[in-house]
């Protein structure tokens, strides 16, 4: 009984009784045990292993970083910044029939399923030991963690992974959640990551414009984007057709779309031709990093933020305008040699704004990849008597007193002044004295001397001592405070002596031109901005709102501009050009002839060029004169840019 047990006990194995191959060769009970062991083992394996698997608290960097995308006004692209090109869009947001479409082509089940397709998993693995690799068989969930969690591998182990992993999103996270993600992780070619971006990419719409052709073309990308891009060739293309209508088709078949809704789609949906790769280089650059600027102001978005990406900024920049102005900057630039000493550290800044603060145009430097100091916004540049305007404005405005404790009396464009050249300024205790002990004594352009003149003609002439006076008798800190609320900005106003009425001040072009622009309003100013709207992931972000505040009257601003109308159509005679019409403008020189503006209007923008030498190392303003082979260029360049810009614009009736 008891060797009788112990022979129960012990497999016979080798098997008794046999001889040759039979002895080695198991009975079906050994087989039949074996492998029911090998299945417990295994069993017991991937429990221990799905046990022990745990979701990455982490996604991929590609799957949350996203790209920021920059519009010019007319909606188009202008730029955008980020290493990747994906923008997030909520479910929601996505059309059924979009959604549709990409479960027709990728997993119609996908709502049913746990997660995993056992039938495609086995087919994956088959291809690998034919050496077809793991691609194929995957279920949506599984394509997603993929994407969000592992790497781009084809390998069994990182299949294994894939399976477990799916298993358990699919038991955390609901199957919307799981499709989101999806959706917005997955990539569809031309450098683009998301639903959202390839419907940008290849329609140039928003992923809630698109129709279901539009959509089963797009789902037809997720096969793989390099075989079904028709710009790639007609091969390619020939196969982005079939599937295209196999995925209607089967939209028909998992009740997408009825029947009728099918026949209406006969004609593929042609993508648009790529896009050529947009980068921040040229005028863009600058176009961006002005934008950036105020969102971090008016948006509070900080540069984290900013790296993180998933914002459509949606900018004031006007194409056209910006293109015009580029063109006729580089016009003039044509003549200038930077091998030449009288050329060397040439500089333009250049901006146009409308009298409700939009900022339409800028020219900022050559290009802001080789250069990312922007011209347009610099602050390191006098005015000069571009500054004049301001305080003839405050004349107007707030009167003078010439005598100590005497009142205030008004003023008119009818006001006479001297405007001699050389002529000593006076306070109402006699001549002004400088630090060294000596008179200040004002100087016009050219030593001209005009005698007795009217504020008005004194500004159609650009003379500048009358309004060297005409500050002194205002009072520096009226005119500081009228060219503040005109829309210069306090930082950038000089020291109260008398130079202070000729600009000793350093606003940017853009302050300039939005200053200019308050007379183009009517006496109303609005602060410059550069952004219209924002939004992240589909989502409107708060801007602060843009302000606007009354300057001057009605009648003042009306006055300075009938004087600067006067001053644009004396400046376009002399230079032999033909004015436009309803136009006001103004030459503005500095002391040291270091600097040469024109700033000028319509009703529709206010636009300010500057032309100046500097080396930005040291930031020392160097003289104009003699530049590009032209003694006057600081009374010559500025005015031909800010003509040939304004011509330009003009000719197209915008």
């Amino acid at each position: 009984m008891g060797e009788r047990a112990a022979r129960l006990r012990r497999p016979d194995y080798p098997r008794t009784g046999r001889s040759g191959i039979r002895r080695w060769l198991p009975s079906w009970r050994q087989s039949l045990s074996l492998f029911v062991f090998a299945l417990a083992g295994l069993g017991g394996f991937v429990a221990y292993a799905y046990a022990e698997t745990q979701i990455p608290e982490k996604l991929n960097s590609f799957a949350t970083q996203q790209d920021n995308v920059y519009y010019w006004a007319d909606g188009t692209e202008l730029a955008r910044s980020g290493w990747v090109q994906r923008q997030e869009m909520p479910l929601s947001k996505v059309p059924d029939h979009v959604r549709g479409a990409v479960l027709a082509a990728e997993n119609a089940n996908f709502y049913s399923d746990p997660g995993v397709s056992l039938s495609g998993m086995a087919r994956a693995v088959g291809r690998m030991i034919t050496g077809g690799g793991t691609q194929g068989g995957s279920t949506i969930t599984q394509q997603y963690v993929k994407n969000a969690y592992l790497t781009q591998d084809r390998t069994a182990s990182r299949k294994f992974d894939e399976l477990l992993l799916a298993v358990k999103v699919d038991n955390r996270l609901s199957k919307d959640q799981i499709l989101e993600g999806y959706l917005n992780t997955s990539w569809f070619g031309r450098g683009t990551y998301g639903i959202q971006r390839a419907a940008q990419a290849y329609y140039g719409k928003e992923v809630s414009e698109l129709d279901p052709s539009e959509a089963a073309f797009l789902a037809s990308l997720l096969k793989g984007a390099s075989l079904y891009d028709p710009a790639l060739g007609p091969k390619s293309r020939a196969r982005a057709v079939d599937r295209w209508a196999w995925i209607l088709d089967r939209m028909v078949t998992t009740g997408v779309l009825s029947a009728e809704q099918r026949a209406a789609y006969t004609h593929f949906p042609e993508p648009k031709a790529p896009p050529r790769t947009s980068t921040e280089s040229g005028q863009p650059g600058y176009l961006v990093g002005l934008a950036k600027t105020y969102l971090q102001k008016a948006g509070k978005i900080s540069d984290a933020a900013f790296d993180l990406g998933g914002y459509q900024i949606y900018t004031t920049f006007d194409r056209r305008r910006t293109t015009a102005l580029a063109s006729a900057v580089g016009k003039v630039r044509k003549g200038f040699d930077p091998k030449k000493p009288k050329d060397k550290y040439a500089r333009t800044g250049a901006a146009s704004v409308a009298p409700d603060g939009r900022i339409l145009a800028v020219y900022g430097g050559p290009d802001s990849l080789t250069q990312g100091f922007n011209e347009a916004n610099a602050v390191t540049v006098q005015a000069g008597s571009a500054f004049t305007p301001f305080v003839y404005a405050a004349a107007l405005r707030d009167g003078v007193r010439r005598e100590r404790d005497a009142p205030r009396t008004p003023v008119s464009p009818g006001s006479v002044y001297d405007a001699d050249n050389d002529l000593p300024v006076l306070t109402p205790e006699g001549p002004y004295w400088d630090r060294n002990g000596k008179v200040v004594k004002g100087k016009n352009d050219g030593g001209l001397s005009w005698g007795r003149l009217t504020l008005h003609d004194a500004m159609a002439r650009s003379a500048n001592t009358p309004f060297l006076q005409l500050g002194m008798d205002v009072g520096l800190d009226r005119v500081a405070r009228a060219a503040q609320d005109a829309g210069l900005l306090g930082a950038g106003l000089g020291p109260r002596v008398p130079a202070f009425s000729l600009g000793n001040s350093t606003p940017s072009a853009i302050r300039m031109a939005s200053a200019y622009g308050t007379f183009a309003a009517g006496g109303v100013h609005a602060e410059p901005y550069s952004v219209v709207r924002v939004t992240r992931n589909g989502e409107p972000v708060k801007l602060a709102s843009h302000r606007k505040d009354r300057a001057f009257s009605a009648e003042v601003s009306g006055e300075v501009t009938d004087a600067l109308r006067a001053a644009y159509r004396r400046s376009a005679a002399a230079s032999g050009e033909e004015p436009v019409p309803d136009t006001a403008g103004k030459v503005g020189t500095t002391g040291d002839r270091t600097a040469g503006w024109f700033t000028g209007y319509t009703a529709r923008e206010a636009t300010a060029v500057v032309v100046y030498r500097m080396d930005l190392r040291n930031v020392t303003p160097l003289p104009v004169t003699g530049l590009g082979g032209t003694e006057d260029a600081d009374l010559t360049y500025p005015g031909r840019i800010w003509s040939d810009y304004l011509k330009s614009v003009a000719g197209r009736g915008e």
